[in-house]
């Protein structure tokens, strides 16, 4: 884990598309400003948490046990295609 000093006003850059700025001091409160790309996902920690946890959760609803087959079914056959435009003096486009 890095650890830096910054004071209100200061930055620091995370490869260089993201900038955390430290806005002030509210006693032992930090407020704390990100910019990011909007491809970027921002969370608190705990938010962050609470979508992991519901992220598993539904994943785990949605997987259900699909039925054995009991049979092999035998493959239908292609049909035949008609062939358009059989003439010999048909143009391709």
């Amino acid at each position: 884990m890095l650890i830096l000093s910054r004071k209100p006003g200061e930055s620091i850059i995370i490869d260089g598309h993201i900038t955390v700025k430290i806005m002030r001091l509210e006693g032992d409160v930090v407020k704390v400003g990100i910019e990011a790309p909007i491809h970027v996902p921002v969370h608190r920690h705990e938010v962050y948490e609470e979508i992991q946890k519901n992220n598993q959760e539904a994943l785990a609803q949605t997987v259900t046990k699909l039925p054995s087959l009991t049979a092999k079914a035998k493959p239908t056959p292609p049909r035949a295609v008609a062939a358009k435009n059989s003439s010999p003096h048909a143009h391709q486009h």
